[in-house]
């Protein structure tokens, strides 16, 4: 069985009937496009997300949350299509970490990987998430459901992300490390304060994380409190050039287990709209081994 095949306790559907699903990868991302609206683009739509639904949904962090509240608001199979007020309000990844579900269960190895965009603003690195998928010939290919909607105007197949136009985590901590690339377009354009080696470093953590069956939400954070450059020290450089230089996954497995990278059972939430918290994970499922 392919690893990636597994759910883990975020990705896990839990009593999700999957037989009227499509099989196909690409029906799937645009499935998932239908089922989720991004707190940010209400104006793609022309819909005014209410307040509550702007600071509270995209805190869910497992899917079977995610399809609760989507039943909640409309009570009908997922291949129903929904108006804007139906959809789960979310981020890019709630869109990854959906279609990574219903990809492994109808049969598609998948994950979600943290990275960097290069197709929202000409010259910057967008902090985002995006679904990537073992295709039939063994390859790895990127999926971005999010920007399925004609009005990003993305000048390449969004079921097929180049990988020049989204740089993973590691990828973009290297670049930057050895000045190929940037560092101040690197970040999140909305917050200029979310730039930084700092930075990189979370999402190179949290790209780690999920690979190994614990899919974070973005602004959660555990291990050393790092929240600006002047906190990293060569130790942690050095541990963060290691993950990004890794080649195998048998390096990957030995470094996620360094307790500096593990995800312990209690983190923090560096929530938007909630402020600061401890959150307590679920069980997590063994990761890939």
């Amino acid at each position: 069985m392919d690893l990636y095949l597994k759910q883990s306790a975020y990705s896990d559907p839990g009593d999700l009937d999957t037989g009227d699903l499509p099989r196909d990868p690409g029906q799937l991302a645009h499935l998932v496009r239908e089922l989720i609206i991004h707190r940010l683009e209400g104006w793609r739509f022309g819909h005014v997300i209410p307040e509550e639904r702007l600071h509270t949904d995209a805190e869910a962090r497992y899917v079977t949350e995610l399809l609760r509240i989507l039943r909640e608001r409309l009570d009908a199979p997922l291949t129903r299509p929904r108006a804007p007020e139906e959809r789960f309000v979310g981020t890019c990844r709630d869109f990854s970490l959906l279609l990574c579900s219903l990809l492994r269960a109808t049969g598609t190895p998948a994950r979600i990987r943290g990275g960097f965009a290069t197709y929202f603003i000409d010259g910057f690195h967008e902090d985002h998430w995006v679904t990537e998928y073992r295709a039939r010939d063994g390859s790895w290919r990127l999926i971005d459901a999010q920007v399925l909607h004609g009005s990003y105007g993305v000048p390449f197949d969004p079921l097929d992300v180049p990988r020049d136009r989204f740089l993973m985590a590691g990828e973009a901590w290297r670049a930057c490390r050895t000045g190929e690339r940037d560092l101040k377009t690197f970040g999140f354009s909305g917050a200029p304060e979310l730039r930084g080696m700092w930075f990189l470093r979370a999402r190179v953590v949290q790209d780690l994380a999920a690979l190994h069956g614990v899919e974070p939400l973005p602004w959660d954070g555990w291990g050393p409190e790092i929240l600006d450059d002047a906190s990293l020290t060569e130790d942690d450089l050095a541990l963060i050039d290691a993950v990004a230089d890794a080649r195998s996954d048998e390096e990957l497995r030995r470094l996620y287990r360094d307790p500096r990278l593990t995800v312990p059972d209690e983190i923090t939430s560096y929530t938007t709209y909630g402020g600061n918290r401890k959150v307590t994970l679920r069980r997590r499922s063994a990761p890939p081994a």
